[in-house]
């Protein structure tokens, strides 16, 4: 194969994928050896320099990917924020929380907590690929276990689920009500205090 068309078909590859690409999967479809490929990687690199493209191609451990040059981000991101994104209802949000929390939960279990099917919301959340399958779990029926993805995370600013905010303490009183430990009752000082703001 001519260097011209190896050129344009790992541009392609790469293009086409939109993610980082091994050495071996660009060396098993091409059938160069690992010296070749590095040698026209350099080569493609210095051609996107040369001709000041606003794509750039770099290495990423034993991969490959195209990417759009930093310097013209404040040019990209008013279009790309532009996207759509997920509209996600009270009950979503709530089905997505009790997920996130609740890593590898069954589908029953969510519906044990929230009281309310949850068939809808699940689908939903899978749709927009906020949560996945985690695979089977050790439980009578061998139900699907459910957990988010990376998207959820980047989409809600976290960089793991160790970033969730604590949970507060809580505990159920005789009617069987969830009463929250880390609430405090109002003193009267603090109510003194909030009648002569409202009167000021």
């Amino acid at each position: 194969m001519e260097i011209d068309k190896i050129k344009a078909t790992i541009e392609a590859i790469l293009f086409a994928t939109g993610r980082p690409v091994t050495k071996n999967e660009l060396i098993l479809t091409l059938e160069i050896t690992e010296q070749q490929l590095e040698q026209i990687i350099e080569s493609m690199q210095d051609e996107y320099k040369e001709a000041k493209r606003g794509i750039e191609l770099i290495k990423i451990d034993n991969s490959y990917q195209l990417c759009s040059k930093k310097e013209y981000y404040e040019a990209i991101y008013p279009i790309i924020d532009k996207r759509s994104k997920p509209n996600l209802s009270n009950a979503a949000l709530e089905t997505l929380a009790i997920i996130a929390y609740n890593p590898k939960i069954s589908r029953a279990e969510i519906e044990a907590i929230r009281g309310v099917s949850a068939d809808a919301c699940v689908y939903k959340l899978l749709e927009y690929g906020l949560v996945e399958e985690a695979g089977k779990l050790d439980l009578p029926g061998k139900p699907m276990g459910y957990q988010t993805t990376n998207d959820f995370l980047r989409m809600f600013g976290y960089t793991s689920l160790k970033d969730l905010p604590e949970l507060p303490r809580y505990k159920l009183d005789e009617n069987k009500q969830i009463v929250i430990d880390e609430l405090e009752a109002p003193s009267p000082e603090r109510d003194e205090e909030q009648v002569e703001n409202q009167n000021n």
